[in-house]
């Protein structure tokens, strides 16, 4: 495994652009103006990967549609997370055939996690003859070369090469929010947990440089984001690869300290890898959320030791009543896999009973799904699919009612909030903690900061109004 973090050579990256201006000039030529269209599936690493490539291809001339019909190029930005994503996506490509018969020129290319897989992309290559290219997440900065390849009438292109994986700076991106940006700080995973596929499609962990992290969060903040979010499989692990004396908290704590009227969110972090520290520097700086996503999997010992996740549910609690100590407004939020292979229904209750204890906001809850080259896809797995969606089902009522619970409490108390969009006729904002809160008001109202009254709740959001109008 190597440890060392990569970078890719300024020339290699100088070449890309300069195949972004010839593929520009491609099109010029023949008088066109070029459709692209992005379906992004899964995280919001997903995401961030599909804003650069969308900034590579507005470099490349392409302007975007909000379909895959009469678009120049395709493009399926994957996730290998869970089978149905994976589901969707080959009958996503499938349906393709038709729109590439009707637009001979359409380009169709694949993306994303699910392509870091090889009998994923050895599928492609058998069965769907009318994709073009593949590239795993680790050739991403090559789109430019793979897309010329292609323009030019080469053969399909699978750039799907196993690495550690490396660091591209200075790669374009078209953000697809004006208000609210993705930062990534960091990519792939260590941990190996046992159900994940992440760190063989992610490769290891590498640290994007400070300095370059917090240039861009400063470039961010003058052309007037309000939110930045800041990314990584596990940000706890931020730094560990560089040569430097600095952790995630040293380097939120910089960040939060850039001028203006911003929020500052993170996710995901790892509960083996979360510090006091961590919990300190949030509660020490007023513009970083008050929001902690803090995945715990299973309520069970036995369990999270098969899952290899290298802390026990006592462990996780005294994180939680740390952090609730030093922030009671706390915003606790989770991931939870129900149905882990040889889970029994008392190892199950251990699950509900730390939802109990902690009584999150929200929970991101799933039914175990088997990942192939996984360890977990080859254990023994005697439950039966009515019983795991008995326990998803007690789960989620439990989880319902106490988010429910938590939000009913919200009611007439007045809480600061970022109005981000509309809904119909009302207006979306979002509170420090991620709360959603509808209220009726102006569009002018959209990208500031205010203060509103919490007058009712539901189960999943929250309605509100400014203060000074129901006085």
């Amino acid at each position: 495994m190597s440890t060392k973090t990569q970078q890719i050579p300024a020339q290699a990256l100088r070449q890309q652009h300069a195949l972004c201006a010839m593929i520009r000039e491609f099109w010029q030529a023949q008088g066109i103006a070029p459709l692209a269209f992005i379906d992004t599936y899964g995280c919001q690493q997903n995401e961030a990967d599909s804003e650069r490539i969308a900034g590579m291809l507005e470099q490349c001339g392409y302007s975007f549609t909000r379909s895959e019909e009469g678009a120049d190029i395709v493009i399926l930005n994957t996730c290998a997370i869970r089978e149905h994503a994976e589901q969707r996506v080959f009958g996503n490509v499938g349906a393709l055939v038709h729109t590439k018969r009707r637009h001979p020129r359409q380009k169709i290319f694949l993306c994303g996690c699910m392509m870091g897989q090889p009998h994923v992309s050895d599928r492609i290559r058998r069965s769907y003859p009318h994709v073009d290219g593949v590239f795993s997440t680790h050739h991403l900065w090559r789109f430019p070369e793979l897309l010329w390849h292609i323009l030019q009438g080469g053969k399909r292109v699978f750039a799907v090469e196993d690495s550690d994986g490396a660091i591209s700076e200075g790669l374009p991106v078209a953000r697809g929010n004006s208000l609210k940006a993705w930062g990534s700080v960091m990519y792939g995973c260590n941990n190996f947990c046992s159900y994940c596929i992440v760190p063989y499609v992610r490769g290891r962990e590498r640290s994007r440089e400070p300095a370059e992290i917090i240039k861009e969060c400063s470039d961010l903040l003058a052309q007037g984001f309000k939110e930045i979010t800041l990314l990584g499989q596990n940000v706890n692990s931020y730094g560990k690869d560089l040569a430097l004396d600095i952790d995630f908290a040293d380097l939120m704590a910089q960040i939060a300290a850039l001028p203006g009227e911003f929020r500052l969110r993170f996710m995901t972090s790892h509960p083996k890898d979360a510090s006091e520290k961590l919990f300190d520097t949030i509660a020490a700086h007023p513009n970083i959320c008050k929001q902690f996503h803090l995945p715990f999997q299973s309520g069970n010992d036995r369990i999270l030791r098969e899952m290899n996740r290298r802390y026990t549910a006592s462990e996780y609690l005294r994180l939680v009543d740390y952090g609730r100590a030093k922030m009671p407004d706390l915003v606790l939020t989770s991931d939870v896999i129900v149905g882990f292979p040889g889970e029994t229904e008392a190892e199950f209750d251990d699950t509900l009973k730390l939802i109990e204890r902690v009584r999150f906001d929200a929970l991101f809850t799933f039914i175990y799904s088997p990942r192939e080259g996984t360890p977990a896809a080859k254990m023994a797995d005697p439950t039966s699919r009515a019983d795991k969606n008995h326990r998803f089902d007690r789960l989620l009522e439990a989880q319902n009612r106490i988010s429910a619970e938590i939000h009913r409490a919200y009611i007439g108390k007045t809480l600061r909030v970022l109005v981000d969009g509309r809904e119909d006729a009302q207006l979306t904002a979002r509170t420090d903690g991620g709360r959603l809160v509808r209220f009726t008001g102006d569009d002018s109202l959209i990208g500031t900061f205010l203060d509103l009254r919490i007058t009712e709740s539901t189960t999943w959001s929250l309605l509100g109004e400014i203060p000074n109008r129901a006085e």
